[in-house]
């Protein structure tokens, strides 16, 4: 089959490779029907994701047809069309007994040499995101295997697109968990610094949530100008406001608003300092996004994060944090935990995640995607392959 490989920094290339086979008795293989580029993929892409190996197949967002099935596989033929999260999680152990998938204790088979390293350790596995999330084949493929199949994938009916779906193998329950950890609901208020595809996601979910007053920050005006249009956000761009967040402040009767979602992460362009201690691998992650966090949410409000982080950050204003009594939420998305719900809502046309798309591709394009996404060529918001 053909599969975009990874081949180091800014060197994906689409090749052929085995076509995949069932491993256990509750695995499926999925004929992909259409497989987006995610924000988080960029890391990679950029080569900032350790454990990357030359000829790993890339991808966690991904649908298709059912096509072959272990025989301990209890809810799901041959013919069905299904959405896969991003996150392979067995249903049975301590986490996912309390729907915090993305803990998954058994999926992540680099999971036990890595918590003997008394470090932070990754819980579940995921498709296409580096052996340090168990080395699984990602969907950005024509055929891609499927473990666990009995927990995750969500079957969808024929009456919806595959475009209107597609976004819940990922960044819809990512921007949606954001907003449910931000407590957001009718009234409330938010700031969202990032206007990718998780940012965009995040202020669908807050505006469907009930959010009165939405701000976004982002340094982009074609991506702001789209949030504005259909999310009614209220845009700031930093490169134009030096300080997004006394502008939000301002804008809340200086008492800041209620959360603020993180959707930017460890990339977040940082001072001359952070960028000198990045290079030289003594800090992992910028800081900035998340100081203008703290700083734009008022006394007991929620700083949500699902932007990836990773390693020691500079500048963490914990002091700040503290005085003004906030809230932390953060983490991988539990996307088996609000796929069902989701898909009820874009059935009853209450939610539209496919309005972000703006460029369709055909696999053996998939690297012009990237290029395209990574350097935000022709007012790229997000890309969606089909083989």
């Amino acid at each position: 089959m053909k599969a975009l490989t990874y081949q180091g920094a800014k060197d994906v290339r689409v090749e052929t490779v085995p076509d995949p086979i069932l491993m256990a008795d509750d695995d499926i293989i999925v004929k992909v029907t259409a497989t987006a580029i995610c924000g988080s993929d960029l890391h990679i892409y950029r080569g900032k994701i350790p454990e990357m190996k030359h000829g790993d197949i890339l991808g966690h967002e991904f649908m298709g047809v059912v096509t072959d099935v272990g025989p301990g596989v209890t809810d799901l033929k041959q013919g069905d069309r299904v959405v896969i999260p991003f996150v392979i999680a067995c249903g049975e152990c301590f986490y996912c007994s309390k729907t915090l998938f993305a803990g998954c204790e058994t999926t992540n088979p680099g999971r036990g040499a890595i918590l003997n390293k008394k470090s932070a350790t990754p819980g579940a596995g995921l498709f296409g995101y580096s052996h340090l999330y168990g080395g699984y084949s990602g969907g950005q493929a024509e055929y891609v295997r499927v473990p666990k199949a009995n927990v995750g994938p969500l079957k969808i009916p024929d009456v919806l697109t595959d475009d209107q779906v597609l976004f819940l193998s990922d960044i819809l329950p990512t921007g949606y968990q954001a907003a449910v950890n931000a407590q957001l609901g009718p009234g409330s208020s938010v700031a969202i610094f990032g206007a990718g595809p998780v940012g965009l996601m995040a202020a669908l979910s807050a505006k469907f949530l009930g959010a009165e007053k939405i701000f976004m920050v982002d340094h982009n005006d074609y991506r702001l100008r789209f949030a504005q249009e259909t999310y009614g956000v209220i845009p700031i761009n930093f490169d134009k406001d030096e300080d997004p967040a006394e502008t939000i402040l301002k804008g809340t009767e200086f008492h800041g608003v209620d959360a603020t979602i993180d959707a930017v992460g460890f990339e977040a362009k940082g001072s001359a300092l952070e960028t000198a201690l990045t290079a030289m691998k003594m800090e992992g992650s910028s800081g900035k996004a998340l100081r203008q966090c703290i700083a734009a949410t008022r006394r007991g409000g929620v700083v949500s994060v699902p932007g990836v982080y990773a390693g020691f950050i500079h500048g963490f204003l914990f002091g700040d944090a503290f005085e003004k009594g906030l809230i932390f939420k953060m983490g991988q998305t539990h996307a088996q935990r609000y796929m069902p719900e989701l898909l009820e809502h874009i059935g009853k046309g209450k939610m539209k995640p496919e309005v972000i798309i703006t460029h369709r591709m055909k696999l053996d394009e998939a690297a012009r995607g990237y290029e395209i996404f990574e350097k935000k060529q022709e007012d790229c918001r997000k890309v969606v392959l089909t083989p």
